[in-house]
């Protein structure tokens, strides 16, 4: 009673008459004022916070300073008042949701209070303060604000943050926080104050997030936990994607071997021993798990395929995408993600894998499975490229999740046979034997490559085949050791083959199917190479193509096979001129003229591909044989160079050519103005096809220049193009840049060593004169010191002598005392020395 007696009082006003919403909001601003009672404070905070939703603009222009003033003050006094203040903060800057109807300007409010209440960053260092408040509603609304903040004003909170006090440790201890709600909100705002900042991703990884992180996923019962769980891995992996220093953090920590367990997959599970059942059989109910599946996946191919893992964790990590992928029943699109986070160098060697697929029993809605006999994860590959999930147990939908897990699967098996001894290995496979005439066995890819086209059309047969022709000339591009092995094929006749899809999956508890007898071969013909077998497939779709009878969607559909046989055709002729002559001599340029001449100039890509292939035949036929370049020269005269040229260029102007890229091989369909969407059933909204690849389509932009500029040449000019594939033609153009680079850096050096030699002359006579001068300084001071020792010698004879003439002079003296005769010239000689 006493706060709505408080509440009636601060609205009634002096003489009780009625009030605008302007003048109690300024009355209420006045009583924010530190000089008046906390219960006063109370009951003016909490009248603003009803007003607020309908006088937003008023509430913020007047009494936004003193909620702050209440919040600075007053909110670790009372938890009441802090609640209050908070949510009213929270409301004035709420910016409201997309899609949510919200009154006039009220988004505009929302910023310009959000940007007051920014201004400093008093404000943020009082909420991150409160989190270690204990009182469940404080440290609530004090979430709530923070994460409205973060969502307005991301950057200037996350700047605010770095340099707060107490910033990282109060985040921390809210995610120990055992009330659900608190810890929950404290996830939400956790992914948006790491997002984009690799400085505090660093510091909360050092804090201890992971381990908190981590508890909680377990706690919640790991992907079964809801979308508790999803916060949660949002968080590891905002805190380890594009942080290449948390990863190694991560990698340190007793974490990693957690994210493949969520999964039910041993992480430490020994390369002998297959998949445990309860991994590859799991149920994927309700969706939320699926998500919850989706972000561990995801965390585990990041850590796949950046540097610094060990050997062991990549393998782990590796082997269970591997298994998921190929050998579960987990939904396709887990399936799909799991295959294209495969790192292209895979450690694991997936023919030495062996996997255990199982297949749902019909109409069992998913509850039974049928165990089948292990294969090795390459068969498992390319069984699921060729004929879909589950062994082509759904292929009559054409679904777009199934193609895409298709063209993942097709990715995993470009990105193995990089290396050329892995595709000769298994290019020899389909070849017969050296010295033996029993012909090589029929593989999967050989069986579907071969296939013959027959009308009317299986859908799920022509998109076997067309991937079968993707899945071989991954194996052939840029190899000549491998397109000579491929031109030795000759595959049985087509009577003592079956498209088998499931020829090397076969259930555990039975047997393989009976082996069917071989027909007698009545005909006396020799046998058929692989490439004499797809000129005549080609030919004969082409011939089915142009039946009256033929509906849109199944013309539609030779199309499709149509430009899987070309497109294989010209990247194993690219620069194989013996190739180039066996295709010639089976009829293969024929079978070009009319495509070029009659195809409608709304569809441009198989009369694209068609004149792409005669000028290739044209520029690589250099062997001997009957059709010389002089026998095509004239044939493309007669259709025209500009008339082929035009036809190259407008294949890549179509959607179908465009819209491929590395990461997008599937297309809605239809994709063309044949069948439109309004025309189709209802069912085909879901439809997806495949056209080209990303392999082919960059061999295509590589080379048709130089298919184009070859179709003008003379029939006895020079290939310019032998000898060079795409990779050798673009090294080739960047090491001239370099050359003409490096010949400018050269010339410029020159100069530069010219003007310094030009000094460096100068500095050389000044040099030379300083070593004579050292030298003329050594012989001047050898001879002023032998001069030295001569004046010395003088010094000492000329004492030597002084003493003798006195030696003398006394002699004389004592020799006249003695009476003795004295010479004359010797008395003289006395007497000068007297004087």
């Amino acid at each position: 009673m006493e706060f709505f007696s408080q509440t009636y009082i601060a609205l009634r006003g002096p003489t009780g008459a009625p009030q605008s919403p302007s003048d109690t909001i300024a009355r209420l601003s006045d009583r924010l004022s530190p000089a008046t009672l906390l219960a006063d404070r109370r009951a003016a905070v909490l009248s603003l916070k009803g007003l607020s939703r309908d006088c937003k603009a008023e509430v913020g222009e007047r009494a936004l300073p003193g909620l702050l003033d209440v919040l600075y003050n007053d909110a670790e006094v009372d938890a009441d008042i802090g609640k209050a203040v908070l949510e009213t903060l929270n409301a004035l800057c709420d910016i409201g949701e997309e899609g949510v109807p919200a009154p006039p300007h009220s988004k505009e409010l929302g910023y310009k209070h959000t940007d007051l209440l920014l201004g400093n960053e008093t404000a943020t260092f009082k909420l991150f303060a409160l989190l270690s408040d204990p009182s469940f509603y404080l440290r609530l609304s004090t979430l709530q604000l923070l994460v409205t903040l973060l969502h307005n004003r991301r950057h200037v909170v996350q700047g605010f943050f770095l340099k707060a006090p107490v910033g990282p440790t109060t985040v921390i201890a809210v995610l120990e926080e055992k009330r659900e709600i608190i810890r929950n909100e404290a996830l939400t705002m956790v992914q948006s104050l790491v997002n984009q900042s690799p400085d505090i991703q660093k510091i909360l990884a050092f804090e201890g997030a992971f381990e908190k992180l981590f508890n909680i996923i377990q706690q919640e019962g790991g992907l079964d936990g809801g979308p508790v769980v999803n916060d949660a891995l949002a968080c590891v992996d905002s805190l380890l994607r594009f942080n290449s220093s948390n990863q190694s953090y991560f990698r340190e920590t007793p974490l990693p071997p957690i994210l493949p367990s969520l999964l039910l997959f041993p992480p430490s599970l020994p390369p002998h021993e297959p998949a445990p059942q309860g991994f590859a059989l799991q149920f994927w109910e309700p969706p939320q798990k699926r998500m919850n599946a989706s972000l561990a996946i995801g965390i585990m191919g990041l850590l796949v395929g950046s540097k610094g893992g060990s050997p062991q964790e990549t393998m782990a990590f590796s082997r269970c995408l591997i298994e998921l992928g190929l050998a579960s029943n987990a939904p396709t699109q887990l399936k799909t993600q799991a295959l294209r986070l495969l790192p292209a160098n895979l450690i694991i060697h997936l023919p030495s894998l062996v996997v255990t697929p199982y297949m749902p029993v019909p109409e069992t809605n998913g509850e039974e499975w049928d165990r089948l006999e292990p294969a090795s994860a390459l068969d498992a590959l390319v069984e699921l490229v060729l004929h879909g999930e589950y062994n082509g147990l759904y292929n009559e939908k054409r679904s777009r999740e199934g193609l895409e897990l298709r063209g993942a699967a097709l990715d995993v098996f470009q990105n193995f046979v990089q290396k050329d001894d892995i595709r000769e290995v298994i290019m020899q496979a389909m070849t017969p034997p050296e010295g033996s005439t029993e012909p090589a066995p029929v593989t999967p890819l050989l069986q579907a490559l071969i296939f013959p086209p027959s009308s009317p059309l299986e859908i799920a047969a022509v998109t076997s085949t067309h991937l079968s022709c993707l899945l071989f000339a991954h194996l052939l591009r840029f190899s000549p050791k491998v397109k000579a092995l491929a031109r030795s094929i000759i595959p049985p006749s087509p009577s003592s083959t079956s498209q088998d899809t499931g020829s090397f999956f076969v259930p555990a508890d039975g047997g393989a199917p009976p082996a069917q007898e071989e027909p007698e071969n009545e005909d006396d013909e020799p046998p058929q190479s692989l490439l004499q077998i797809l000129s005549e497939h080609l030919s004969l779709a082409f011939l089915s193509r142009t039946r009256s009878d033929t509906s849109d969607r199944e013309a539609r559909e030779w199309d499709r096979l149509i430009v899987g046989y070309l497109s294989l055709l010209v990247q194993w002729l690219w620069e194989d001129p013996a190739s180039v002559r066996d295709f010639l001599n089976a009829g293969g340029l024929g079978m070009l003229v009319e495509p070029i001449n009659q195809m409608a100039e709304s569809d441009p890509v198989i009369p694209g591909l068609c004149s792409f292939l005669l000028g290739l035949l044209y520029e690589f036929n250099r062997e001997p044989g009957e059709i010389t370049r002089a026998t095509i020269h004239p044939i493309i005269h007669r259709l025209g160079i500009d008339l082929l040229v035009g036809r190259v260029t407008h294949l890549r102007d179509d959607d179908r050519f465009k819209a491929v890229g590395p990461d997008t091989l599937v297309l809605p369909y239809p994709n063309s103005s044949i069948v439109t969407i309004a025309a189709a059933p209802k069912e085909a909204e879901k439809e997806a096809e495949i056209w080209f690849d990303w392999a082919f389509v960059d061999f295509w932009k590589s080379n048709f220049h130089t298919v184009q500029k070859g179709l003008s040449t003379e029939p006895n000019a020079v290939s310019p193009a032998a000898g060079q594939n795409a990779e050798s033609a673009m090294l080739i153009a960047s090491l001239r840049e370099v050359i003409q680079r490096q010949a400018q850096e050269i010339e410029s050096l020159k100069s530069q060593l010219r003007t310094a030699n030009a000094a460096a002359n100068d500095r050389q006579a000044l040099d030379d004169l300083q070593a004579q001068l050292a030298v003329l300084q050594v012989a001047y001071d050898e001879d002023a010191e032998k001069r030295k020792e001569v004046e010395k010698e003088q010094e000492d004879l000329l004492v030597l002598l002084d003493e003798l003439n006195g030696k003398r002079s006394r002699d004389k003296q004592r020799m006249r005392e003695a009476g003795l005769d004295v010479s004359e010239d010797e008395a003289e000689d006395d007497e000068d020395e007297e004087e």
